[in-house]
C-alpha cells in the first residue's frame, strides 16, 4: 500500500488491486477514513471513518478536495500497474 501523499499529519494511501470507485484511505493518529476522489464533476467525499475524531476527518476531506487531480492520478497509475502484475 503506497503512500502517496502527506500533509499535517495526514498519510493517503492507495491499496494495491482495490476496488472502484476511486479512493484513499487516510490514516492519522490511529484512526482511518476512507474517502471517494469523486471526478472532474464530483468533489470528493467521506465513505467512512474507523476511529478518527470527526474533526480530522473533516480535515483529510479539505485536503483530498485540494489535492484531488493529484490523488486520481496517483489511483490511476497504481492500479494501471498493479494490473500488469
Amino acid at each position: 500500500m503506497p503512500k502517496v501523499w502527506e500533509q499535517d499529519g495526514f498519510r493517503f494511501y492507495v491499496y494495491y488491486n482495490d476496488h472502484d470507485p476511486s479512493h484513499v484511505h487516510v490514516k492519522k493518529a490511529g484512526g482511518e477514513a476512507i474517502l471517494y476522489l469523486g471526478d472532474k464533476t464530483t468533489k470528493p467525499s467521506i465513505r467512512e471513518i474507523r476511529g478518527m475524531d470527526y474533526k480530522d476527518g473533516k480535515k483529510a476531506l479539505e485536503i483530498a478536495a485540494k489535492e484531488q487531480t493529484r490523488l486520481a492520478r496517483q489511483w490511476r497509475r497504481i492500479h494501471d500497474e498493479s494490473a500488469i502484475r
